[in-house]
């Protein structure tokens, strides 16, 4: 079966990728495992030989019975349970068990809209692991300037650059190389003291516009005094720029400007 370009499907083909990705994962026989994006079940077949259960959302009409007749065994044991939805519109109420951790393949195009909505939701998984495109997996978990992705990422958990991947380890080859990345200890006890939404507010303000100082940007929701009296009250320099400022600045800057 031909990759789908308008779905942005590239197959893992690595068993080294794989073996990482279990590794990131951390899965024992009690786990139940949401998989997104499982292709032709290569990455399911080790997950449902480790997990107590998995659950498959797979997008393409397509891969689906491939994977319903590959599967059968796992299916009728309750092992595997797949489902054809855009994980987009998957609502993480319908896993029924607390607690999930959460492991996928995802095309480039939906990474940022994807991350969101797990890590927003109040049925959060306790951890991810993803395989993105290198150059995000970096900008979250490497790079020295934050980003309104990075920050983002960081208020709900700890993210760990955990390999890269060659783009030579998908079918068809990818233009550019890709990276797990792994999300744990993810939770909101970050907000405390204010609600997301105030915090969002401010941290897109922050980066509206990238070549102005974060105080001149802040000025935009909160009183130009209130955002100067933060600033001086924090030591933070008043010429920083948002992507300069660090995720426990942000906290208090939050705080500060309830």
């Amino acid at each position: 079966m031909r990759p789908k370009k308008s779905l942005g499907q590239h197959f893992l083909t690595s068993t080294g990728a794989i073996d990482d990705i279990l590794d990131a994962a951390d899965i024992t026989e009690e786990d139940l495992v949401l998989e997104v994006g499982p292709g032709k079940g290569v990455l399911t077949e080790k997950l449902v030989e480790y997990a107590e259960k998995v659950m498959a959302i797979e997008k393409d009409s397509e891969l689906i019975p491939l994977l319903k007749e590959k599967f059968k065994k796992e299916i009728k044991n309750k092992k595997l349970e797949i489902a054809e939805q855009d994980i987009l519109e998957f609502d993480p109420r319908e896993i029924k068990k607390g607690e999930y951790k959460l492991v996928a393949n995802l095309p480039y195009y939906i990474t940022g809209l994807f991350i969101r909505k797990f890590l927003e939701t109040e049925f959060q998984p306790e951890r991810m692991v993803l395989m993105l495109q290198k150059e995000v997996a970096e900008r979250i978990a490497r790079s020295e300037k934050e980003s309104i992705l990075s920050i983002s990422v960081k208020a709900y958990g700890t993210p760990r650059y955990v390999k890269t991947v060659k783009a030579g380890s998908f079918y068809p080859v990818p233009n550019v190389d890709s990276a797990i990345l792994a999300i744990t200890d993810i939770s909101k006890e970050f907000f405390t003291g204010f609600s997301e939404e105030h915090f969002f507010k401010l941290l897109h303000a922050g980066f509206q516009s990238k070549r102005k100082k974060l105080s001149s940007n802040l000025s935009l929701v909160a009183p130009k005094s209130k955002v100067l009296e933060a600033f001086k009250s924090l030591k933070l320099d008043e010429n920083v720029r948002a992507e300069d400022v660090d995720l426990e600045n942000w906290r208090r800057l939050a705080v500060a400007l309830v």
